[in-house]
């Protein structure tokens, strides 16, 4: 009676929504991390889904743009309760790592220059460790060849000659091509299908209105002057193009908002260590960033509209891939246009961690050595990442007095 209880409050959207706000408070330490929660939690605790089901869907989730984890979260909230239970999954993960970044925005911006430099550069610094520490993590997974690496090393050379979103964007194509034409993966194993029911005619009205939207935003931005649809143009199109989880959006983002005004590259940088302290997908930090706007909106207003503009195409690609992804997973093509675009994408990161991250954050040898601090204490001595972010504020403030 209690077991049958339990499994109906977990289909209703409320009950979807208390499981994921628990794991949206606890769920620290990054993506790898967040969907060894969801294992543990959906898989061995709930049972909702089989070992192979999640592998599976979390196969799907790491072949799409945009924050693996959440998009695994979305997925299984739908499984539960249809779209309000995608919804409900989102909304209990996401909410209170953003709405904390929201008000940190908000203290920021209202303590201004009494807020210690010290500290701000503390967090900065902290911001090269983390970024080092994914740069390293993804090229050991993602780029485990000569030829991989070489796209790695071209991607990076690539956006930093060239500084702009769109040249990342051709980056990410022209290395899913030269996967087609250089990689020959293996067919993948049987499996467990995804306990999700979305019919292909659902799945292609999703998928056209994510890539119509991708398409009409920055068209209308261009033809009317409006602040608001610019920054939803913006969020909207770093939230489409990430391909390797959230450390990944570091350079879309500052491409959009730091060299437009619209944020200051030193809170830029303090924002991004500070979301490293939080539970929950680091795509939340688009929430620090709208709240930090220096033109309206800003504010809970600009880090709403921020929040949702940068989650939308992860629910679009998720609800219209679904249906699509038995045929896809076993295409050949397919699986080796991802291998180049991983490699791709670890360039991506490597060249954010030169410009902007090491160039704004490490100009002493006192600056190198915390950094350095910070990255073994989070690479070797495994302290978790809220911790390290809290010390080096603190350490940026006592060293700046």
């Amino acid at each position: 009676m209690t077991t049958t209880h339990t499994a109906s409050k977990d289909r209703n959207p409320w009950g979807v929504f208390l499981i994921f706000l628990r794991l949206g408070l606890t769920s620290f330490g990054g993506p790898v991390a967040h969907l060894g929660f969801f294992r543990e939690e959906f898989v061995t605790r709930r049972q909702w889904l089989s070992d192979r089901s999640y592998a599976d869907l979390v196969a799907l989730c790491q072949f799409l743009p945009g924050p693996a984890s959440s998009q695994v979260g979305i997925a299984l909230g739908f499984s539960r309760a249809g779209y309000l239970g995608a919804f409900a999954a989102w909304a209990g993960f996401t909410l209170p790592s953003a709405i904390a970044l929201i008000v940190f925005a908000i203290g920021l911006s209202s303590v201004g220059n009494s807020f210690s430099t010290g500290a701000l550069q503390g967090l900065k610094i902290v911001a090269v460790a983390v970024v080092a520490q994914a740069v390293w993590g993804m090229a050991r997974s993602l780029c485990t060849d000569v030829t991989r690496v070489t796209i790695m090393m071209l991607a990076t050379c690539a956006v930093l000659l060239i500084p702009s979103v769109w040249s990342q964007v051709g980056v990410i194509i022209l290395a899913g091509i030269a996967g087609i034409v250089l990689f020959k993966p293996a067919q993948l194993p049987p499996h467990d299908p995804l306990p999700i029911k979305i019919s292909q005619r659902v799945g292609a009205f999703w998928l056209a209105l994510f890539i119509i939207l991708l398409i009409a935003l920055p068209l209308a931005s261009e033809a009317f002057t409006n602040q608001t649809l610019a920054l939803v143009d913006a969020f909207y199109r770093a939230g489409a193009l990430v391909f390797g989880g959230g450390h990944v959006v570091l350079p879309l983002l500052q491409a959009e908002v730091v060299p437009t005004g619209w944020v200051d590259e030193a809170v830029f940088l303090a924002g991004y260590g500070a979301t490293q302290a939080m539970p929950g997908p680091l795509f939340t930090f688009a929430a620090f960033l709208g709240a930090s706007m220096t033109a309206s909106p800003s504010g809970w207003t600009g880090g709403i509209i921020a929040l949702i503009a940068i989650f939308i195409p992860s629910f679009l690609l998720v609800v219209g891939a679904l249906p699509f992804w038995e045929s896809l997973r076993q295409n050949l093509r397919t699986q080796a246009a991802l291998g180049g675009i991983n490699a791709s994408v670890v360039g991506l990161l490597l060249a954010a961690l030169y410009q902007p991250v090491w160039t704004s954050a490490i100009v002493s040898a006192q600056d190198f050595a915390l950094g350095l601090l910070a990255l073994v204490a989070l690479m070797f001595w495994k302290l978790p990442p809220w911790l390290v972010v809290i010390a080096g504020g603190l350490a940026g403030w006592l060293l700046s007095h």
